[in-house]
């Protein structure tokens, strides 16, 4: 009793470890695609917590994948261009001068400094875009009309991150893609994280969001649903429960599950460390979604 007192936080530290220890095992070898958006990108705290997590992740022997979005740094940049953004069903309404803009600010500017501070914490990072390797092909979305270079995803070579994964690598992936004549098109980065985890066969594909999680009541922070296969994810947004931003970001996590990735988390880019949180303890701090219905011995 008097050297847990005298040690009562080294000894709370190694249980943590221990916690940790058969989610380690359970995942080393895995890949796990993660889209880096919201706050987090936006906070240089946390920013810099989340990249902690990443390179963590790495060293304990899982494989991560990042792909980020960059929408504040982009009105930013428009803004001071005199460039006015305009939305049509939360896409960016994007001509050639804007398509312009956005690949810089993604690919220059946004995905450089996500690598440099992986690689100062000791990771090893190499940054691209979709265009790389033809990662990402797409074609023009017209699903709300022509909104000029918003990009529909029609295939995923995975190629270019295979190989920067077997060399030990950490890809960071900037959401353009390719389409037709060369023309660079603008695609959704939730939508593009999650089509990179179907051709990974990922083993989760985590949203880093501004929420708790899925919520049954928007207005209740405590009403996080923990787990939830994707049958009863559908019937949520039938049924209404789920509203707004969260629908599209819920479909992707349901078609990703539908497309052979094992698990789908959403989760508060805005706690800390809240990716070892949901990963590497029981609890979790999330919402996380697979195909099957949980007990409390699933991982």
């Amino acid at each position: 009793m008097i050297k847990r007192q005298k040690y009562g936080d080294e000894i709370a530290k190694a249980e943590i470890l221990i916690e940790a220890l058969p989610y380690i095992r359970k995942f080393s070898g895995k890949t796990v695609v993660i889209k880096y958006g919201g706050n987090a990108m936006i906070d240089c705290k946390i920013k810099r917590m989340v990249m902690q997590d990443i390179v963590l992740m790495k060293y304990v022997g899982l494989n991560p994948v990042v792909v980020h979005g960059g929408g504040p740094d982009i009105n930013k940049m428009l803004e001071k261009l005199n460039i006015k953004s305009n939305f049509v069903n939360g896409l960016r309404v994007t001509d050639e001068a804007t398509m312009n803009i956005v690949e810089m600010v993604l690919t220059g500017k946004i995905n450089k400094e996500i690598v440099s501070i992986v690689n100062e914490l000791g990771g090893k990072a190499i940054g691209i875009s979709g265009k790389d390797g033809g990662l990402l092909k797409a074609e023009k979305d017209i699903s709300n009309g022509d909104i000029g270079y918003v990009g529909k995803i029609v295939n995923v070579d995975i190629d270019v991150i295979t190989m920067m994964l077997d060399k030990g690598y950490i890809p960071v992936i900037a959401p353009c893609a390719i389409g037709p004549e060369g023309k660079t098109y603008n695609v959704n980065g939730d939508t593009a994280a999650g089509k990179i985890a179907e051709a990974l066969k990922a083993e989760k594909f985590i949203l880093l969001t501004d929420v708790e999680g899925i919520l049954t009541d928007v207005n209740d922070k405590n009403s996080v649903i923990s787990r939830i296969n994707f049958d009863n994810a559908k019937k949520l947004i039938d049924s209404g429960i789920i509203k707004g931003g969260m629908i599209p970001k819920l479909k992707c996590c349901i078609n990703a599950i539908e497309n052979g990735v094992k698990r789908a988390h959403i989760i508060d880019g805005r706690l800390t460390h809240s990716l070892l949180l949901e990963i590497f303890t029981d609890e979790g701090i999330g919402t996380m979604i697979g195909k099957e219905c949980f007990d409390d011995d699933n991982l």
